[in-house]
C-alpha cells in the first residue's frame, strides 16, 4: 500500500508498486514538495527514508508542470523499490504505454533521447536501442500534419471469447439479430462521419472479429467504406482463421481491402484449445496461405499464454517466419480485468520465461529481415515488457504508427470506438468515446453523432 500527498498521482504510483510484487503488504509513504525550481520527492519504506531532488525550470506551463510532477514522483518510487529489492526492470520507471512518444518529445529538444532514457528514467540499454530502432523504421511514414485522418470501424462480435480477451464482444452465434441492427446503425454512422475526414491516411476495420459477421452484413460495411476510400491503406482484421473463407476473402479484395490480419496467437494446438479457440494450427496455416498472395498480411502472436514455455513459443515464431507474412506482431500477455484469465492467474507463465520468449522473437525476426516499427505497453503485462510490431521494409502499417504515436486524428465508428482530434498547435488531444455496450450504443446513436460533430467542427 502507498500513502502520498499527491492525490492526482496515486494511481500512477500504485502502478510502480505493482511492478515489485515483493512489496505487497508493505507500507510505503511518499511526500512531494515544490521548491520553485526544484521538485523534492521523499519515500519512506520499512523505516528508511530516501530523498530525491530534480531541478526544473521556474516558468513551467500548468500542463508541463503536472507532467513533470508525476514523472519525478514515479521515478523516486521506482528508484527506492529497485534499491530495496535489488532489481532493475527493463523499462525502468516508464509506466506509460508509448515509450516512443516520450522519445520523440525528448528529440524535439536536442535531437536525442537515449541519455534521458538510460540515465534519468533508468531504461535498459536494450529497450532504449529497441526504441531507437522503432523510430528509425517509422521515418518514411511518421508525419505530423493537422489534416491527417484515420478512419476506424469497430465490429464487436466474435465466434467465441478467448480467455485473455477483455473486450466487450458478443458471441455471433447467439446475437445474429443484434448483428443485423448493429450493422444498420453502423452504416448510418459511417455515412454521417465521412464528412469529418480531411486527408485520409488509412481505414481500419477491427474487432472483435469483423469476418464473424455474415457476408451480407460485412459487404454492406465494406461498400460504405469503399465509397470514402481515396486509395488509402485499407485494413480488415480477419482475425480468427475459423471464420475465413474463399468467399469473404474475395469480397474483401473486391471492395479494395489491401491488408488483413490473421491472428492465430500460437501454433500450439493444446494452447489453442486452452484459450478457447475452435481452430487448429494447421487450419490457421491453410487460411493464411489462401490469403497470402491477395493482401499485405499480418499475423499476431502472444508470449506468455497458459501452459507455454519458451521452447513452445520459439516453435511458433519459427513457424511464422517460415510462412513469411509481411508483418508479425509479438504481444506480451496482459491480464486485464474482465478477462477470464484475471479470475485465475495461478497457471500463468512467469515473467523471466516470457522475457526469454520476447528476446527470442526479436533476435529471430530481425535475422529474418523484419524490423520493429511500432511499440506500445500496457498495464499488468507479464515481465513488465512490451508489444512490438515487426515488418519487412516497406510493409509497415500506417494505421498502427499513426495510432501509437498519436500523430493523426481518428474518426471512429461503432460501439466503444474512440474518436480523437489531434491539435498540434495547442499540444492537445481531445476524445469522444461511444458506449461500449452494444445496446446502449444503438439507443444513443444520435447523441454520438452530435458529440463527434462538436469534436471535429
Amino acid at each position: 500500500m502507498i500513502e502520498t500527498n499527491l492525490q492526482n498521482c496515486e494511481s500512477e504510483l500504485k502502478e510502480v508498486v505493482t511492478l515489485f510484487p515483493e512489496s505487497e503488504g508493505v507500507r510505503i509513504k511518499h511526500n512531494f514538495s515544490d521548491k520553485g525550481n526544484k521538485f523534492i520527492n521523499t519515500v519512506t519504506l520499512e523505516g528508511n527514508t530516501y530523498a530525491y531532488g530534480n531541478l526544473v525550470g521556474e516558468e513551467l506551463s500548468p500542463l508541463v508542470k503536472k507532467r513533470l510532477i508525476k514523472r519525478y514522483a514515479k521515478l523516486a518510487l521506482y528508484k527506492t523499490l529497485s534499491r530495496r529489492y535489488g532489481r532493475e526492470l527493463p523499462w525502468g520507471a516508464l509506466t506509460g504505454i508509448r515509450p516512443t512518444g516520450l522519445a520523440y518529445s525528448e528529440m524535439d529538444k536536442d535531437g536525442r533521447f537515449e541519455e534521458f532514457f538510460t540515465e534519468v528514467m533508468k531504461v535498459s540499454e536494450e529497450k532504449t536501442a529497441l526504441t531507437r530502432e522503432v523510430i528509425e523504421s517509422q521515418k518514411d511514414i511518421y508525419e505530423k500534419n493537422p489534416d491527417n485522418t484515420d478512419f476506424f470501424v469497430f465490429v464487436p462480435f466474435c465466434p467465441s471469447r478467448c480467455k485473455y480477451c477483455s473486450f466487450i464482444t458478443s458471441d455471433i452465434t447467439r446475437t445474429a439479430s443484434l448483428a443485423d441492427e448493429y450493422t444498420d446503425v453502423l452504416l448510418r454512422e459511417i455515412n454521417e462521419s465521412a464528412g469529418f475526414i480531411k486527408k485520409l491516411r488509412s481505414i481500419y476495420v477491427g474487432g472483435g472479429t469483423p469476418v464473424a459477421l455474415s457476408d451480407r452484413n460485412l459487404a454492406k460495411i465494406l461498400a460504405a467504406l469503399a465509397k470514402i476510400n481515396t486509395g488509402a491503406e485499407f485494413t480488415v482484421e480477419a482475425g480468427r482463421p475459423d471464420r475465413i473463407t474463399p468467399d469473404n476473402l474475395k469480397m474483401l479484395k473486391d471492395f479494395g481491402v489491401t491488408r488483413i490480419c490473421i491472428n492465430p496467437q500460437t501454433f500450439c494446438d493444446a494452447t489453442l484449445q486452452k484459450i478457447g479457440r475452435s481452430h487448429t494450427a494447421e487450419q490457421a496455416v491453410e487460411k493464411f496461405l489462401m490469403a497470402k498472395d491477395m493482401f499485405v498480411t499480418n499475423m499476431d502472436f502472444i508470449a506468455g499464454l497458459e501452459g507455454e514455455d519458451s521452447e513452445v513459443f520459439a516453435e511458433t515464431i519459427d513457424k511464422a517466419i517460415s510462412l513469411a507474412p509481411d508483418d508479425i506482431t509479438v504481444h506480451t500477455l496482459c491480464v486485464k480485468r474482465g478477462s477470464y484469465l484475471a479470475e485465475d492467474t495461478s497457471r500463468l507463465t512467469n515473467g523471466a520465461e516470457v522475457e526469454k520468449m520476447v528476446n527470442y522473437a526479436r533476435l529471430k525476426l530481425k535475422a529474418a529481415g523484419y524490423n520493429p516499427y511500432y511499440l506500445y505497453r500496457q498495464k499488468y503485462m507479464a515481465g513488465n515488457l512490451e508489444n512490438v510490431g515487426y515488418a519487412k521494409r516497406g510493409k509497415e502499417c500506417v494505421y498502427n504508427i499513426d495510432t501509437m504515436e498519436e500523430i493523426s486524428s481518428t474518426v471512429a465508428c461503432g460501439a466503444g470506438a474512440i474518436s480523437k482530434r489531434v491539435d498540434f498547435p495547442r499540444g492537445r488531444i481531445e476524445r469522444v468515446a461511444a458506449p461500449k455496450d452494444v445496446k446502449t450504443y444503438l439507443e444513443g446513436f444520435s447523441r454520438i453523432i452530435e458529440r463527434k460533430t462538436a469534436l471535429f467542427s
